[in-house]
């Protein structure tokens, strides 16, 4: 079997029945990835966590690998429906408001996702495809460009790329951080990107 087939689910559910059984597998999952973390997990913990014997389980997932990139892609279809709102209501909102809102979907989707941080440090194996990593950026660049609309659409990416590296770099400095220190790097951050989309919106 080779390494890009061991990554796949083995079925997909045809049902109601089988899509639930699904999410309540990746439901468990998400709690042992962050209790444990990835590499103390095991398949075994996961399937009783969810309330199905092992083999149910492996009849989705052929291992914790691919159980965990069917998170991931469940996390990335979450995020970008968040983004979406973000960009619906860009034109209305000031380049800071903006600013504060991307820290402020990251900071949230951290906070109810626990389990992100924990595949996020996994492996390379964990790294979001080339599409969804465009989609994100494109995503952001309609928002940019929905502020300032002379912006021509590549330096639009090139803009949303670089706040994307910003809020990025938030990621393990909130990983490691206590509480009361997680609330002053947000608002540093906050900070930060709303003075590097100022300068460059020249708002």
């Amino acid at each position: 079997m080779s390494s890009d087939i061991a990554k796949t689910p083995r079925r997909k559910p045809q049902q109601l029945r089988g899509e639930q059984r699904v999410a309540t597998m990746l439901d468990a999952a998400a709690a042992v990835f962050a209790e444990a973390g990835y590499d103390a997990a095991t398949m075994t913990v996961i399937a009783e966590r969810s309330g199905s014997s092992i083999g149910a389980v492996y009849q989705y997932f052929p291992n914790k690998l691919a159980l965990a990139r069917a998170l991931r892609e469940r996390y990335g279809e979450e995020m970008a429906q968040r983004w979406s709102g973000v960009i619906a209501d860009a034109g209305q909102v000031s380049v800071a408001a903006l600013g504060e809102r991307v820290i402020d979907l990251m900071v949230g989707f951290f906070d109810e996702h626990p389990a992100y941080f924990a595949l996020m440090n996994a492996t390379p194996g964990f790294r979001r495809s080339e599409e969804s990593r465009y989609r994100l950026r494109a995503q952001l660049g309609a928002a940019l460009r929905e502020k300032k609309p002379e912006l021509g659409q590549e330096e639009a990416l090139r803009i949303a790329n670089v706040a994307l590296q910003i809020v990025k770099s938030l990621n393990p400095l909130y990983a490691q951080a206590s509480t009361g220190e997680r609330r002053e790097l947000v608002a540093e951050y906050k900070l930060a990107l709303a003075a590097y989309l100022k300068s460059r919106l020249h708002k």
